[in-house]
């Protein structure tokens, strides 16, 4: 058996394309997707039950439509209603929607579970409303949520590979594209795999370094 990785080195520069497309859609879509889950998450926690059942409802929604099924309702279903978007910010609006749902779950989940004294506090130091929110409350739950959030963020990157469907030239895309020209699957295949492996440490030594950091706040 004669495997020609050359061929990978020949085409680093497609490569490189493909990977910076999938890191930049990935960390944009993440990015936007946790602002979106964080607002989604206000009727999450709200006692008001006509606000809480609608978001519990979409949230469950979004959790069990399959992400290759939301691009072709998004690229290929909402043109039959006069609404036609690019391959691009279907790529992007698909990624946004589909983890708004889980982040907002992450996030829920991590919001239940913080003590309730350091809110009390902070309440009685004149924090209140959005100003809670901001310089208190959310900052400690993501946080505590963060290596939830990191194994959300790999998902993301791992999802994007979905996008070749619509050609868009990520990781995957690239891979698919070399391996037709130069008849070199495995080689092909295999460097994208260990790209997404490689982005995927890169994330979790990040989570890791949060996790140390909020360590050695907890002991003071």
């Amino acid at each position: 058996m004669n495997f020609r990785f050359e061929v990978i080195w020949e085409e680093l520069p497609a490569f490189a394309m493909g990977i910076w497309n999938t890191v930049w859609l990935s960390g944009l879509g993440m990015a936007l997707a946790t602002v979106t889950g964080v607002l989604f998450v206000l009727p999450l926690v709200s006692k008001r039950r006509s606000l809480q059942i609608p978001a519990q409802a979409l949230v469950d929604a979004g959790r069990a439509i399959p992400f290759l099924m939301l691009i072709y309702l998004i690229f290929y279903g909402l043109p039959a209603y006069g609404i036609t978007l690019d391959r691009w910010t279907t790529a992007l609006l698909s990624l946004v929607l589909y983890n708004t749902a889980y982040i907002a779950e992450i996030i829920r989940s991590a919001w239940e579970n913080l003590p309730p004294g350091q809110t009390e506090a902070a309440r009685a130091f004149g924090y209140s409303g959005f100003n809670l929110l901001r310089r208190i409350t959310l900052p400690q739950i993501l946080i505590t949520a963060s290596p939830v959030l990191g194994n959300q963020f790999i998902q993301v990157i791992k999802d994007s590979a979905f996008l070749a469907i619509i050609t868009i030239p990520e990781l995957t895309h690239t891979a698919r594209v070399v391996q037709a020209n130069y008849f070199v699957p495995f080689e092909s295949f295999i460097f994208a795999a260990l790209v997404y492996w490689g982005l995927s440490l890169v994330i979790e030594f990040g989570v890791n370094q949060v996790e140390r950091v909020r360590l050695i706040y907890a002991k003071y």
